[in-house]
Protein backbone atom coordinates (compact mmCIF):
# COMPACT_ATOMS: atom_id res chain seq x y z
CA UNK A 1 0.00 0.00 0.00
CA UNK A 2 1.33 3.43 -0.91
CA UNK A 3 0.50 6.73 0.68
CA UNK A 4 0.61 10.13 -0.94
CA UNK A 5 0.78 13.53 0.63
CA UNK A 6 -1.54 16.12 -0.97
CA UNK A 7 0.87 18.91 -0.05
CA UNK A 8 3.77 17.09 -1.75
CA UNK A 9 1.67 16.49 -4.86
CA UNK A 10 0.82 20.20 -4.96
CA UNK A 11 4.51 21.07 -4.70
CA UNK A 12 5.35 18.73 -7.58
CA UNK A 13 2.57 20.05 -9.79
CA UNK A 14 3.49 23.66 -8.98
CA UNK A 15 7.13 22.95 -9.81
CA UNK A 16 6.20 21.24 -13.08
CA UNK A 17 3.88 24.09 -14.08
CA UNK A 18 6.52 26.68 -13.18
CA UNK A 19 9.03 24.78 -15.32
CA UNK A 20 6.58 24.70 -18.24
CA UNK A 21 5.83 28.43 -18.07
CA UNK A 22 9.44 29.47 -17.47
CA UNK A 23 10.68 27.23 -20.28
CA UNK A 24 8.16 28.64 -22.73
CA UNK A 25 8.96 32.22 -21.73
CA UNK A 26 12.62 31.65 -22.58
CA UNK A 27 12.25 29.56 -25.73
CA UNK A 28 9.31 31.22 -27.49
CA UNK A 29 11.27 33.98 -29.18
CA UNK A 30 12.30 34.66 -32.75
CA UNK A 31 15.91 33.58 -32.73
CA UNK A 32 18.37 31.86 -35.02
CA UNK A 33 17.42 28.33 -33.95
CA UNK A 34 13.66 28.93 -34.15
CA UNK A 35 13.99 30.60 -37.55
CA UNK A 36 15.84 27.56 -38.88
CA UNK A 37 13.31 25.12 -37.43
CA UNK A 38 10.50 27.12 -39.03
CA UNK A 39 12.21 27.16 -42.41
CA UNK A 40 12.80 23.41 -42.38
CA UNK A 41 9.17 22.91 -41.40
CA UNK A 42 8.00 25.07 -44.29
CA UNK A 43 10.16 23.19 -46.77
CA UNK A 44 9.10 19.85 -45.24
CA UNK A 45 12.71 18.69 -45.17
CA UNK A 46 14.14 16.67 -42.28
CA UNK A 47 11.53 18.13 -39.94
CA UNK A 48 11.60 15.15 -37.58
CA UNK A 49 15.39 15.22 -37.38
CA UNK A 50 15.58 18.96 -36.69
CA UNK A 51 12.76 18.95 -34.13
CA UNK A 52 14.22 15.94 -32.34
CA UNK A 53 17.73 17.39 -32.21
CA UNK A 54 16.54 20.74 -30.86
CA UNK A 55 14.23 19.18 -28.27
CA UNK A 56 16.75 16.57 -27.07
CA UNK A 57 19.49 19.22 -26.87
CA UNK A 58 17.25 21.47 -24.79
CA UNK A 59 16.28 18.64 -22.46
CA UNK A 60 19.94 17.73 -22.00
CA UNK A 61 20.85 21.32 -21.13
CA UNK A 62 17.90 21.61 -18.74
CA UNK A 63 18.92 18.41 -16.93
CA UNK A 64 22.51 19.62 -16.66
CA UNK A 65 21.34 22.94 -15.25
CA UNK A 66 19.04 21.40 -12.65
CA UNK A 67 21.80 18.92 -11.75
CA UNK A 68 23.95 21.88 -10.72
CA UNK A 69 26.24 22.44 -13.71
CA UNK A 70 25.22 26.11 -13.78
CA UNK A 71 28.07 27.05 -11.47
CA UNK A 72 30.58 25.54 -13.88
CA UNK A 73 29.03 27.45 -16.77
CA UNK A 74 29.16 30.70 -14.80
CA UNK A 75 32.84 30.25 -13.99
CA UNK A 76 33.88 29.24 -17.53
CA UNK A 77 33.91 32.81 -18.87
CA UNK A 78 36.68 32.05 -21.36
CA UNK A 79 34.60 29.26 -22.92
CA UNK A 80 31.58 31.54 -23.23
CA UNK A 81 33.73 34.21 -24.87
CA UNK A 82 35.06 31.67 -27.36
CA UNK A 83 31.54 30.49 -28.13
CA UNK A 84 30.48 34.12 -28.59
CA UNK A 85 32.97 34.76 -31.40
CA UNK A 86 32.44 31.40 -33.09
CA UNK A 87 28.69 31.88 -32.83
CA UNK A 88 28.85 35.41 -34.26
CA UNK A 89 30.92 34.21 -37.22
CA UNK A 90 28.52 31.35 -37.92
CA UNK A 91 25.43 33.57 -37.63
CA UNK A 92 26.91 36.12 -40.01
CA UNK A 93 27.65 33.35 -42.50
CA UNK A 94 24.10 32.02 -42.13
CA UNK A 95 22.71 35.53 -42.56
CA UNK A 96 24.72 36.01 -45.76
CA UNK A 97 23.47 32.64 -47.05
CA UNK A 98 19.85 33.60 -46.33
CA UNK A 99 20.18 36.94 -48.13
CA UNK A 100 21.75 35.12 -51.07
CA UNK A 101 18.81 32.71 -51.18
CA UNK A 102 16.46 35.69 -51.11
CA UNK A 103 18.03 36.94 -54.34
CA UNK A 104 17.33 33.59 -56.00
CA UNK A 105 14.31 32.19 -54.15
CA UNK A 106 13.34 28.55 -54.50
CA UNK A 107 9.73 27.57 -54.95
CA UNK A 108 8.48 24.92 -52.56
CA UNK A 109 8.81 21.69 -54.52
CA UNK A 110 10.41 19.28 -52.05
CA UNK A 111 12.39 16.69 -53.97
CA UNK A 112 15.33 14.51 -53.07
CA UNK A 113 17.50 16.30 -55.63
CA UNK A 114 16.91 19.70 -54.09
CA UNK A 115 17.03 18.64 -50.46
CA UNK A 116 20.14 19.53 -48.45
CA UNK A 117 22.31 16.68 -47.25
CA UNK A 118 21.31 15.15 -43.92
CA UNK A 119 24.82 15.75 -42.59
CA UNK A 120 24.56 19.44 -43.45
CA UNK A 121 21.18 19.73 -41.69
CA UNK A 122 22.58 17.92 -38.65
CA UNK A 123 25.63 20.21 -38.46
CA UNK A 124 23.58 23.38 -38.91
CA UNK A 125 21.05 22.40 -36.24
CA UNK A 126 23.75 21.54 -33.70
CA UNK A 127 25.72 24.70 -34.51
CA UNK A 128 22.72 26.99 -34.07
CA UNK A 129 21.96 25.21 -30.79
CA UNK A 130 25.35 24.94 -29.10
CA UNK A 131 27.38 27.84 -30.55
CA UNK A 132 25.22 30.41 -28.80
CA UNK A 133 26.60 31.15 -25.31
CA UNK A 134 23.22 32.52 -24.24
CA UNK A 135 21.72 29.05 -24.48
CA UNK A 136 24.00 28.05 -21.61
CA UNK A 137 23.17 31.18 -19.65
CA UNK A 138 19.40 30.92 -20.16
CA UNK A 139 18.87 27.17 -20.20
CA UNK A 140 21.64 25.85 -17.95
CA UNK A 141 22.31 28.74 -15.57
CA UNK A 142 18.93 30.49 -15.34
CA UNK A 143 16.60 27.48 -15.55
CA UNK A 144 18.98 25.48 -13.36
CA UNK A 145 19.01 28.21 -10.70
CA UNK A 146 15.22 28.56 -10.70
CA UNK A 147 14.71 24.80 -10.68
CA UNK A 148 16.98 24.30 -7.68
CA UNK A 149 14.80 26.67 -5.67
CA UNK A 150 12.18 23.91 -5.60
CA UNK A 151 14.36 21.59 -3.54
CA UNK A 152 13.34 17.95 -3.86
CA UNK A 153 10.77 18.92 -6.49
CA UNK A 154 13.42 20.38 -8.80
CA UNK A 155 13.19 17.44 -11.18
CA UNK A 156 9.49 18.13 -11.64
CA UNK A 157 10.50 21.64 -12.65
CA UNK A 158 12.91 20.05 -15.13
CA UNK A 159 10.09 17.86 -16.47
CA UNK A 160 7.88 20.90 -17.01
CA UNK A 161 10.67 22.84 -18.74
CA UNK A 162 11.50 19.82 -20.92
CA UNK A 163 7.86 19.42 -21.95
CA UNK A 164 7.80 23.10 -22.97
CA UNK A 165 10.76 22.53 -25.30
CA UNK A 166 9.27 19.42 -26.88
CA UNK A 167 5.90 21.14 -27.37
CA UNK A 168 7.41 24.30 -28.82
CA UNK A 169 9.77 22.69 -31.32
CA UNK A 170 7.14 20.15 -32.39
CA UNK A 171 4.58 22.92 -32.92
CA UNK A 172 7.05 25.14 -34.75
CA UNK A 173 8.44 22.42 -36.99
CA UNK A 174 5.42 20.26 -37.76
CA UNK A 175 2.97 23.15 -37.54
CA UNK A 176 4.86 25.06 -40.20
CA UNK A 177 4.23 22.20 -42.62
CA UNK A 178 0.55 23.15 -42.78
CA UNK A 179 1.52 26.56 -44.11
CA UNK A 180 3.77 25.08 -46.79
CA UNK A 181 1.03 25.03 -49.43
CA UNK A 182 0.88 28.83 -49.22
CA UNK A 183 4.61 29.13 -49.90
CA UNK A 184 4.62 28.26 -53.60
CA UNK A 185 5.41 31.79 -54.79
CA UNK A 186 9.03 32.96 -55.18
CA UNK A 187 8.14 36.35 -53.67
CA UNK A 188 7.03 34.66 -50.44
CA UNK A 189 10.34 32.85 -50.12
CA UNK A 190 12.23 36.04 -50.96
CA UNK A 191 10.51 37.77 -48.04
CA UNK A 192 10.95 34.79 -45.69
CA UNK A 193 14.66 34.34 -46.42
CA UNK A 194 15.22 38.09 -46.10
CA UNK A 195 13.55 38.02 -42.66
CA UNK A 196 15.59 34.99 -41.59
CA UNK A 197 18.77 36.70 -42.77
CA UNK A 198 17.82 39.82 -40.81
CA UNK A 199 17.05 37.75 -37.70
CA UNK A 200 20.42 35.98 -37.91
CA UNK A 201 22.16 39.35 -38.33
CA UNK A 202 20.35 40.90 -35.36
CA UNK A 203 21.09 37.87 -33.17
CA UNK A 204 24.78 38.13 -34.12
CA UNK A 205 24.82 41.84 -33.19
CA UNK A 206 23.02 41.12 -29.92
CA UNK A 207 25.54 38.39 -29.18
CA UNK A 208 28.35 40.91 -29.70
CA UNK A 209 26.97 43.68 -27.52
CA UNK A 210 25.38 41.69 -24.67
CA UNK A 211 27.79 41.29 -21.71
CA UNK A 212 28.58 37.75 -20.68
CA UNK A 213 29.34 36.67 -17.10
CA UNK A 214 32.80 37.90 -16.09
Amino acid sequence: MTFSCPEWEDVRMNAAFAGLVTGLSLIVAIGAQNAYVMRMGLTRRYVGLVVTLCAVSDVLLIVLGVAGIGGVVHSASWALQLLRWVGVAYLLYFSFSSFRKARHPEVLIPTDERSPAERSVLATTLALTFLNPHVYIDTVLLLGSIGNQYGHAKWWFAVGASVSSVLWFSTLGFGARFAARYMARPLTWRILDSLIGLIMLLVAVKLLVTPLPA
